[in-house]
């Protein structure tokens, strides 16, 4: 697995930033929220430490939620922009909304990992011809989990195949190439990193973010992993989309 070490790796990219005398802000985050009022806060103030210059937008794409979480995020200082619901759609929109060349596309329930300002500097320095991702860790003690972990990270390293909410980083230059989101109502992130994939490298940053375990504690833990694989399986086959959805969002 090819990681990137944990130290400061700003000098490399802020170098031409510098120069110029402009503000140093390459990045543009980008966030999926639907009624996520409890767990976008945590994630914000995960954002809140990144150090001046290294992001220039924070654009909360809300799908109608009903929650409080689009007066949560103008609190937070993001700039927040309306969607119909569906990340596929909310993200797309999002990066169409923004300008900085990198672009940090997230889920609304996601915790970043303390030193991810490190990780995401050091992965711009690496070049705009490799996207990344960072590990999957889910937020339970449940051993069962581990091994959902594990198979993820496997898939991500070896198939270059990470799951949406596992974050996706990359150059706006390479997510142009390789045809942009669809605004699909689920699987919009496999079918968006078939594409990518023939254009550059996916590869795992050095660090996890931490999901809800939310589907998993109400389903259960194999019969959600289950349900997914599933899923993927019928989508494979040309399944339509919005049947998928159906079956996801009503389970």
């Amino acid at each position: 697995m090819t990681v990137l070490p944990v130290t400061s790796l700003i000098a490399p990219w802020a170098a031409p930033w510098a120069a110029a005398g402009a503000p140093l802000a390459p990045l543009a985050v980008v966030i999926a929220v639907r009624n996520e009022a409890r767990g976008l806060p945590p994630l914000l103030a995960d954002l809140a430490t990144a150090p001046a210059g290294l992001v220039r937008e924070l654009l909360v794409v809300d799908g109608g939620s009903v929650d409080g979480s689009q007066r949560l995020a103008r609190l937070a200082g993001a700039r927040l922009q309306p969607a119909a619901a569906g990340r596929g759609r909310q993200l797309a929109q999002g990066v169409a909304a923004t300008e900085a060349p990198w672009l940090l596309l997230l889920h609304g329930d996601g915790r970043l990992p303390p030193h991810w300002p490190e990780l995401v500097a050091g992965a711009i320095a690496a070049g705009a011809t490799t996207a990344w991702a960072f590990r999957l860790a889910i937020a339970a003690r449940d051993p069962r989990l581990r091994l959902v972990e594990l198979a993820a990270n496997g898939r991500s390293r070896w198939r270059q195949l990470p799951y949406g909410d596992q974050g996706l980083l990359l150059a706006r230059g390479l997510y142009a190439a390789a045809g942009a989101i669809a605004p699909l109502p689920l699987m919009e992130d496999l079918e968006f990193l078939l594409r990518l994939r023939r254009h550059g490298a996916i590869r795992l940053l050095d660090g996890a973010l931490s999901v809800n375990d939310r589907r998993w504690r109400r389903l259960g833990v194999w019969r959600t992993t289950w349900r997914n694989a599933q899923l993927r399986r019928r989508w494979r086959r040309g399944e339509d989309p919005a049947l998928l959805a159906a079956d996801y969002y009503g389970a």
